[in-house]
């Protein structure tokens, strides 16, 4: 486990963005259960954004009042929401007004996760599909979660992919803490896909070959892990087919999905690779998107 030194614990906490809407509620429910797990504070930020303010026509009298004391409202439910989840937890409400992309990566910075819902409104709407999430998943350094639905996560296990780059590295050093500190089993997938050649004779050992070669680099990645964290239950698979199809699928049966990213060529190489875009969009569970460490 990382060591962690006396600044990091007194700065380190869980960031979450609400809007107020069904998805955002899920992620603070989400990002609570994570501050406690973590031992952490909780630091829940909505954001104004700046286009209520700068209208250029008349608004009706009391207007911005009116909006301001919405968007406090919705700060205070989300906070009450988080206590009521977790009594005792450290809650920071933060109200900002701002642009959400910006605002969110400066909280970032001293995050040590930052946790969003999978869709919005207002200064949050189509955080999966839009703007907010691609923004910051991937782009900041803390590990971004993104919540999907409203149900509860009761698996006990966590999924992740891998294909041995330094990105994938930081996603499973990241999926092993986290399978250990919530005591669940972890589910290790290195996916893979045949290179095009010639149908022939000579195919079905080539098939045998790779596969070979494959549960090999899975077992060799794998080892140095399983060594460090001899608590957690690891189930490996190795399977020919594309990656956010297997991880999407094994997803069905866990609490959480941890990708990587970027990958190598067959797991993307965009900054948001083609993986962590893949999961984000169909996994059945929440998705954090880790980002190595170093990286640009």
């Amino acid at each position: 486990m990382e060591r962690r030194t006396q600044e990091d614990d007194m700065t380190a906490h869980v960031v979450v963005g609400v809007d107020g809407s069904p998805s955002s509620q899920a992620a603070v429910e989400w990002a609570a259960d994570d501050a406690v797990r973590r031992g952490r504070a909780l630091r829940i930020v909505h954001v104004c954004e700046p286009w209520v303010y700068d209208i250029p026509l008349q608004t009706p009298p009391g207007f911005r009042d009116s909006v301001t004391e919405s968007c406090q409202g919705v700060l205070e439910d989300a906070a009450r929401l988080a206590r009521e989840r977790a009594p005792g937890l450290e809650v920071d409400a933060v109200l900002e007004t701002g642009r959400p992309v910006e605002i969110l990566r400066r909280e970032a910075e001293d995050a040590e996760q930052v946790v969003l819902g999978s869709r919005g409104r207002g200064g949050f709407t189509g955080l999966l599909l839009g703007s907010v999430s691609f923004a910051l998943a991937g782009h900041v350094a803390a590990p971004v979660v993104v919540v999907r639905g409203s149900q509860e996560w009761t698996h006990g296990g966590v999924v992740v992919g891998f294909d041995g780059s330094a990105h994938s590295a930081a996603a499973l050093a990241y999926a092993f803490e986290e399978a250990a500190r919530r005591g669940a089993r972890l589910h290790a997938i290195h996916a893979w896909q045949m290179p095009v050649v010639g149908q022939g004779a000579a195919y079905a050992p080539l098939v045998e070959e790779i596969f070979a070669a494959e549960e090999g680099v899975a077992a060799d990645t794998l080892a140095p892990w399983r060594e460090k964290y001899p608590q957690v239950e690891v189930e490996q698979t190795v399977v020919c087919g594309h990656p956010v199809a297997a991880v999407c699928e094994a997803s069905e049966a866990a609490d959480l999905a941890v990708v990587g990213s970027r990958g190598l060529g067959r797991l993307g190489s965009a900054v948001l690779g083609s993986v962590s875009h893949g999961v984000l969009h169909h996994a059945r569970c929440p998705v954090a998107v880790v980002r190595a460490r170093g990286e640009a």
